[in-house]
Order: C-alpha cells, then sequence, then structure tokens
C-alpha cells in the first residue's frame, strides 16, 4: 500500500512538471529569456516595479514575520542604484517601508492607493489627492491618496472584522491603512467556507468596497478607479517616464493584484511583465520566475548588466 501512495505521488509530481513545462512555453523563464530581454532593453530606460509578499520575501504563516533575507535586500539596493524603482504592495505603505528598509526606491502601499514620490503628477489623480510633505532627510515629497475619505468606514469595517476573527481560530485581520485583509492561512480547512461568508454578510452593508481574494487572504478594498496597474502609470508619471517611447517598465509580482499592473504594461505596448509562480495559472505575465529565490538572480543579473554597460 505504501509503495502504491508512493507511485500515485510521484506520478502526481510528474503531471504538475508536465503542466509547468508547457505553461513555460507561453511564460518563459525570465531568467533562460535575459538574452532576449537584454537585447529589447538595450539603450532604453528601464524602469522596475516589484510586489512585496511572494516575490521580494517568502509567503509566511504569519504576515508579520514576512521578513526579506539580507541578500535580497543587497539585490533590491543594487537594483535601485542603476534603475528608477519602486515596490507596488498590498501591505500599508510604511510596513513595507519597514520591511525594505531602503531609501534609494519609491513606495506604494494599500494596492498603489498610497504613494510617496517627489513630485506632483499633472496626468493622473485630483490635485487634491496629492499633499506636498517633507521626508526624514529633509526632502520634499508629494503623498497621493485618493482613498483619504475612506478612512473612518476603514476603521468601523476593521473593528466588524476582528470580532468576526476572533471567533475563528487561526483568522487574523491586517490593518494595511486604506485596505484590510483578512488572513485564514491558518484557519483549519473546515471553518474557512463559514469565515467567507460572514465576512462576505458583513460587507453587504457597504456598497462602495468590495472582495478580491488572494493567497490564503480576502482583501477589502474601496470601490474606485484605481489599482496597481493605474499605480505604475501614476509612478512613471511623477518620475518622469510617462510620454518617453525609451522607457520599458518591468513589473515582477505573484498575486492576482499584480495582473492589473501587467494589463497596464501589455496597453503601454512595451515592458516585461513578469508573474512569479511555481504551478500554472492565468497570468497577463508574458514572462515568469519560480519563487523569490529566482527573482534575486534575476535582479542581481540586471544590476550586473547595468553596470557592465555603465562601464562600457
Amino acid at each position: 500500500m505504501e509503495s502504491n501512495s508512493e507511485e500515485r505521488f510521484h506520478d502526481n509530481e510528474d503531471v504538475i512538471d508536465d503542466f509547468y513545462d508547457m505553461w513555460l512555453k507561453n511564460h518563459p523563464s525570465a531568467l533562460s529569456s535575459f538574452e532576449e530581454i537584454k537585447s529589447v532593453a538595450h539603450e532604453k530606460q528601464m524602469v522596475v516595479f516589484l510586489d512585496y509578499d511572494g516575490t521580494l520575501s517568502p509567503i509566511v504563516n504569519n504576515p508579520d514575520q514576512a521578513f526579506m533575507s539580507t541578500e535580497m535586500r543587497s539585490a533590491v539596493r543594487e537594483i535601485g542604484e542603476h534603475f528608477p524603482t519602486a515596490i507596488i504592495s498590498g501591505r500599508s505603505r510604511d510596513k513595507v517601508f519597514q520591511f525594505v528598509r531602503l531609501n534609494n526606491i519609491y513606495y506604494a502601499g494599500s494596492h498603489g492607493m498610497d504613494i510617496s514620490t517627489p513630485s506632483v503628477s499633472l496626468n493622473y489623480g485630483n490635485n487634491e489627492h496629492q499633499t506636498r510633505t517633507i521626508d526624514e532627510k529633509g526632502n520634499d515629497m508629494v503623498n497621493f491618496c485618493p482613498v483619504r475619505d475612506f478612512l473612518p468606514r476603514i476603521q468601523r469595517i476593521k473593528d466588524k472584522l476582528e470580532k468576526i476573527a476572533k471567533d475563528i481560530k487561526g483568522a487574523s485581520v491586517e490593518d494595511n491603512k486604506f485596505c484590510l485583509s483578512v488572513h485564514f492561512r491558518c484557519v483549519n480547512e473546515e471553518n474557512v467556507g463559514k469565515l467567507k461568508e460572514m465576512v462576505e454578510s458583513t460587507m453587504e452593508f457597504y456598497n462602495d468596497f468590495r472582495i478580491s481574494e488572494g493567497k490564503k487572504v480576502l482583501e477589502i478594498r474601496p470601490v474606485i478607479d484605481w489599482d496597481k496597474g493605474r499605480a505604475l502609470q501614476y509612478l512613471l508619471d511623477t518620475l518622469g517616464f510617462e510620454d518617453s517611447s525609451n522607457v520599458l517598465p518591468i513589473y515582477i509580482g505573484d498575486d492576482k493584484t499584480d495582473e492589473d499592473a501587467f494589463k497596464m504594461i501589455k496597453s503601454i505596448g512595451r515592458g516585461f511583465p513578469v508573474a512569479v509562480s511555481t504551478t500554472p495559472k492565468e497570468t497577463e505575465a508574458l514572462y515568469s520566475l519560480r519563487d523569490p529565490t529566482e527573482v534575486m538572480s534575476f535582479l542581481i543579473l540586471l544590476a550586473k548588466w547595468k553596470m557592465g554597460c555603465t562601464f562600457s
């Protein structure tokens, strides 16, 4: 019996590997395709966008423990030295900064609804959503937030969701300032459906909010015409690259919310959308990487290539 179980397990592994190999034909590895990427990017201005969880750090049971490695931080620091670089995360902007702790890149939190940049955008977002401020180093910055008016309701929803989470072992609510995350990675499978029903029932009273599901998480966000794709567009504009045909955005991410950024790059008509996944999945990405380890390898390769171009 044990031998038969092992054989079935290995057979399933082989099937998964076969599906992944087929998927790679449509979404080739960014590592194995690096020469192609390099040739397209030659003498172009590449702008790098990165998700955080599952891309720069592994997915973990406790979201407060999603630390990036020292080696990954070094790789991102090098990328920030050679390319304009931004992290667009579902986490709050302050929280993702505490994880990354780099001052040579830009940060967008709450799925792009909270962005800090050095200049105002004249093309995207109302001026009322852009606030001038000064950072810790005394630099002029602009904070963009199109959902500030939702904050009181977000806090009321948070209180209700926390009461629900207390009754279901393993559930937790993360306050990402302008959105909320209900984590159920540690919830017993038989209680997941109950948790989802309770969250959906609570949110029926808030028509201007939406629920989307990620990797063992329910995301609660205001219903506005804004997502990670629009955030990418906003950042390109404020960094001075919106109207340049010489610019190639690259976005690396693993979550469903990153699909909006992939779509935006495809609509721009140039650039590299890269999905991070160990399994085949529906995606708008043109390239892929398996996991944060491969992401780090790719970033190191990209930085070394740029250094070589600079020295040349």
